[in-house]
């Protein structure tokens, strides 16, 4: 894993537990390869990557990268080829692009499916329920079905359904990423609300360089397919972050150049 080659002073050190605290997410030499014979495709090659607990990392890369598929393995939506993953018995939620909700169901009871499994009496199902509505916001909402909230509701329902499973580890894959800007904008506050009263891990992949400085503790930039850990951008910059101001522009220029470096290496 190469180390970045800007300063601590410049971008910051990371920002979660320290250097000696176990890891949340420990991926140790993963390989994916997808298909076989002519149409095989190597996806992650000798990945390894180590997230500390109540962390915000961001990952970033060119399209086919296996950023997707990174997430899709610590899920176990995957079965890994080589390598391990460990959480160390920690929840783990996730959070796609498009709102993965029932849309026959009401907001309430699409976040108590979540929790359909765990050995909670109806009250106590109900409570957390409330509890978890309230924290993002949706409360006065919860008898709505999906088709009657606005896109960035819905994700904000997503995420409490994903915070229901108990989840210490959250995957977020671009959920902000078909939104309009000012919309990006606010859930962007939101979630970074919703982590700091949770202190919940966050895992979040994103195509914009903006979005990843605006919200990372540390940015992971990966190479183009094979995906690997080419470089780290700690951030420590005062939260909370403006995308207008000169610190955070300074970071998105540093990480775009180095992005564009690596896509044209690749062509």
């Amino acid at each position: 894993m190469t180390v970045s080659t800007l300063s601590a002073q410049d971008l910051g050190a990371s920002a979660g537990e320290s250097p000696a605290a176990a890891p949340a997410i420990r991926v140790e030499h993963l390989w994916k390869t997808y298909g076989n014979g002519r149409s095989e495709v190597l996806a992650l090659a000798d990945f390894s990557l180590d997230v500390l607990p109540g962390e915000f990392v961001c990952l970033l890369g060119a399209s086919g990268c296996g950023k997707t598929t990174l997430l899709n393995l610590i899920a176990g939506i995957y079965h890994i080829d080589r390598g391990s993953i460990t959480t160390d018995g920690r929840g783990v939620g996730m959070v796609f692009q498009e709102p993965a909700l029932f849309p026959w169901l009401t907001v309430r009871r699409n976040v108590e499916t979540s929790m359909r499994f765990r050995r909670l009496h109806k009250h106590g199902r109900r409570q957390r329920v409330d509890e978890l509505l309230h924290l993002v916001h949706l409360y006065d909402f919860g008898d709505r079905r999906p088709h009657e909230l606005s896109g960035g509701m819905q994700q904000r329902a997503t995420l409490a359904r994903a915070l229901a499973q108990d989840a210490e580890v959250l995957l977020m894959d671009e959920p902000f990423g078909s939104l309009d800007a000012m919309t990006r904008g606010i859930l962007q506050d939101e979630l970074e609300r919703i982590w700091r009263a949770t202190e919940v891990t966050v895992l979040f992949v994103t195509h914009d360089v903006s979005e990843a400085v605006r919200l990372g503790d540390r940015v992971v930039l990966l190479s183009s397919r094979p995906g690997r850990v080419i470089e780290e951008f700690p951030i420590s910059l005062p939260r909370p972050r403006h995308t207008d101001s000169a610190e955070v522009n300074e970071a998105v220029h540093a990480i775009t150049e180095r992005l564009r470096d690596e896509v044209r290496r690749h062509g």
